[in-house]
């Protein structure tokens, strides 16, 4: 991004100076940051930091600043240098957001029962996405814009579900290895492994980290039953902001416990159901009726906790937030596990087995292949 054309009026005080562009934007900038963010003060390989804060003046003082060209030059007190900054650069700092990051702004879908799979997410075959990078860009800002992303086509092999994933991030591996299958088992140690319906969930909120983004790949579809389910968290929590402040301060602001033990296994983590950044944006649900711990809460607490605990169960629960779909054989799945819930119909395993394989990738390399891809393209 550059600017349209940098207009003479440039305000330098001791402390910080200001600048307008023609098209209106404005920046301001502390003097301690202009310092900070020096040029030559970084490797010019990696771009990295060559200094600390403490290397700083704690109060670096402007003595002059001019506008040359593109550039930015200013002059320290005190210190015998003139500093170089592009003004395309401070540009770019205006922006509330990185451009990576805009590019991928959430999408939300509330009333999931309005959608299709087919007609309103990315679907993709996976040789397609293997093999073209534009479609494997387009695909993934997609899935990183709405949360869920489709493939057909995977080979229904052991390793297929590895093979088509590996250009679109890391697989983490859990004390279930790189992959897991899904599939009714007798005496299962997770219900998942059974033929019971799943309510909605998001999986293993027990671990540090939750997992990132997980893929289903249908190796063998049940004809009866087993249907997936899927629905926005982050668009849920938003509207439970909007109608039930309270209640959603609650579930922000206290601490869950989860935990899974089995004979391989015994996690354990706290997080609230809704979680927020900084700037109080939703940036994760954590939701496992089947894996959360008894809280230790005074008696009060408790009851104010479960009153709202229910209602956002009551909304999870309410089918106009759902998504239905049934995926074929061959067809994959990929959705941000911190964002959507997912569940499913029970199905016979007696009469008609049903087989998924899945997998977890690093949520930082998803949004990294993303961000390299629309960097290139």
């Amino acid at each position: 991004m550059s600017p349209a054309a940098v207009s003479t009026e440039l305000t330098a005080e001791q402390a910080e100076l200001i600048l307008h562009w023609s098209d209106g934007t404005y920046g301001e900038f502390a003097s301690i940051w202009l310092r900070d963010n020096l040029p030559e003060d970084r490797d010019s390989h990696s771009g990295q930091r060559l200094i600390d804060v403490t290397d700083l003046p704690p109060e670096p003082r402007i003595r002059s600043a001019t506008l040359v060209e593109a550039d930015l030059h200013i002059s320290w007190q005190g210190e015998d240098r003139t500093s170089i900054i592009r003004l395309d650069w401070l540009y770019q700092q205006c922006s509330a957001a990185p451009a990576a990051r805009t590019a991928f702004s959430p999408q939300p879908w509330l009333r999931g029962a309005r959608l299709t799979a087919e007609r309103d997410f990315a679907w993709q075959s996976a040789g397609t996405l293997a093999t073209d990078t534009a479609a494997r860009r387009d695909w993934l800002t997609r899935l990183l814009r709405q949360g869920m992303a489709f493939l057909r086509d995977v080979p229904k092999t052991d390793s297929g579900i590895l093979e088509a994933m590996a250009p679109v991030g890391h697989i983490a591996e859990t004390n279930y290895g790189l992959v897991f299958d899904v599939r009714a088992v007798p005496q299962p140690e997770n219900l998942a492994y059974s033929d019971a319906g799943l309510g909605l969930h998001t999986d293993n909120p027990y671990r540090e980290p939750v997992p990132g983004f997980q893929a289903l790949h249908t190796l063998l579809a049940a004809p009866d039953g087993g249907d997936s389910l899927f629905a926005d968290g982050w668009a849920i929590a938003a509207h439970l902001r909007d109608t039930e402040p309270d209640t959603f301060a609650i579930l922000t602001h206290t601490a869950v416990p989860f935990r899974y033990q089995s004979q391989q296994a015994d996690l354990y983590a706290e997080r609230p159901l809704i979680a927020l950044d900084c700037n109080g944006t939703i940036v994760g649900v954590h939701y496992n009726s089947r894996s959360i711990a008894p809280l230790r809460l005074p008696a009060a607490e408790c009851r104010v906790f479960y009153a709202a605990y229910r209602q956002f169960a009551e909304m999870l629960r309410d089918p106009a937030f759902q998504l239905t779909t049934r995926l074929r054989e061959g067809d994959l799945v990929l959705f941000d596990n911190r964002r959507i819930l997912h569940g499913r119909t029970g199905f016979a395993s007696a009469h008609h087995p049903r087989h998924l394989r899945g997998c977890y990738l690093t949520r930082d390399s998803v949004y990294s292949q993303a961000a390299l891809l629309r960097r290139s393209g």
